[in-house]
């Protein structure tokens, strides 16, 4: 089997995740990207493409070995990986699908047209004045960011107005989204589909930071039963989306008049989550989701396990230098934790509100959550990271 991969900057779930996967399903990987030099000494045979064009994706590939998959984890390429993988005739996503989830306009559109749920948004263009009648406050974002970046809550006119001005400087020309603010708990649904069944592996609690930015700090593993009304909401969203095939990362809030979407992420989730989500249901997730697209059905998940699961980010609470950083490591027991560094000694910290600001990820599983909160606690006092 010969996987084409393509990428942008390396990332743990495509470097620790998707190519180990590949490699333990014994087929031929080749990385297309843009970065060639940061997968020089990777295992996979490497190809410098312009990975964001679907035409230079299906020439890459068509000039080099025929392809059995061609499959992408990166939140800018799904859409032309997936016209990619349709062009050869293999198992590809929906390229409109991709587009809508990716489109925060556009999957506000889809959802309100099918009925599933409507959320005040509107567009704004560089450097137009938002319209009158907002109900304020509203969060204003990228239409099409990622990882919570230039993702602020406003609360009235005068500072969406600062705040959009402000994103403008760093991105130039970006088309904005000003949404009514959700209020309500934070969760996500993770899901997974051979473009015929869609299986639902879980989901977790997600904590926020401190507004008026939306920095996630912690999730914990806290699925819903299959048939709560929250599960049927966010399914009936993505029918409407038109998501089938491959993992989904879906972000929700509960809100008094019930569930409403955040954001569609039509790839697995992030974060180093993948892996906690792999560690709590002990399955091996990536080579899954490879498989569905090999063409493959996807594996029934396992009836809810009896343990709980937390990622931990550590967050920079201040600019400086970093002092004191924690090892990387895998530290076994009853609750077995793993410590990923994001940071290292001497780098200097400038905050950013984003998960930019993280130092690590610590994530753990135990038999219940009381456990996990502990040995958590524990690590943290005596590895602690330093920045002044």
């Amino acid at each position: 089997m010969r996987l084409y991969l393509t990428t942008l900057n390396p990332t743990d779930s495509v470097t620790a995740g998707f190519l180990p996967a590949a490699a333990a399903l014994g087929w031929d990987v080749t990385l297309l990207t843009d970065r060639p030099g940061d997968y020089a000494d990777g295992p996979a045979e490497v190809i410098e493409t312009d990975v964001r064009d679907a035409a230079a994706v299906i020439e890459t590939i068509a000039a080099h070995h025929a392809p059995d998959v061609v499959f992408s984890n990166s939140d800018h390429l799904q859409a032309a990986t997936a016209l990619a993988a349709a062009y050869f005739g293999l198992p590809a996503k929906d390229w409109r699908a991709c587009l809508t989830a990716k489109n925060k306009a556009l999957m506000r559109r889809a959802l309100a047209a099918a009925g599933v749920e409507t959320v005040r948004s509107v567009r704004l263009r560089p450097h137009a004045p938002p319209p009158d009648g907002l109900p304020y406050p509203v969060v204003v974002k990228p239409r099409e960011g990622v990882a919570s970046e230039d993702v602020v809550l406003c609360r009235d006119k005068a500072e969406l107005i600062r705040v959009a001005t402000d994103i403008w400087t760093r991105r130039p020309g970006a088309v904005l989204v000003a949404e009514e603010y959700l209020d309500g708990p934070l969760r996500t649904l993770e899901t997974l589909g051979d473009g015929r069944t869609r299986h639902v592996l879980g989901g977790f609690a997600t904590r926020l930071g401190a507004p008026p930015y939306f920095v996630e700090e912690r999730l914990d593993w806290d699925p819903r039963e299959p048939g709560d009304p929250e599960v049927g909401h966010v399914l009936r969203a993505l029918d409407a989306i038109g998501v089938g095939l491959g993992a989904c990362h879906t972000e929700y809030v509960v809100t008094g008049e019930g569930p409403r979407l955040i954001e569609v992420n039509y790839r697995v989730i992030g974060d180093n989550c993948d892996f906690l989500l792999a560690d709590v249901l002990g399955v091996p997730l990536h080579e899954w989701i490879l498989r569905v697209h090999a063409g493959e059905p996807a594996p029934e998940p396992p009836a809810r396990p009896a343990r709980h699961g937390v990622a931990l980010s550590v967050v920079a609470d201040r600019e400086g230098t970093v002092r004191q950083a924690p090892p990387e490591g895998e530290w076994p027991g009853e609750v077995r934790l793993w410590h990923r560094p994001l940071r290292a000694v001497g780098d200097e910290i400038r905050l950013t509100h984003t998960n930019r600001d993280y130092l690590a990820v610590i994530r753990a599983v135990g038999p219940d959550r009381a456990a996990v909160d502990d040995r958590i606690a524990r690590f943290r006092r005596e590895h602690p990271w330093v920045v002044r």
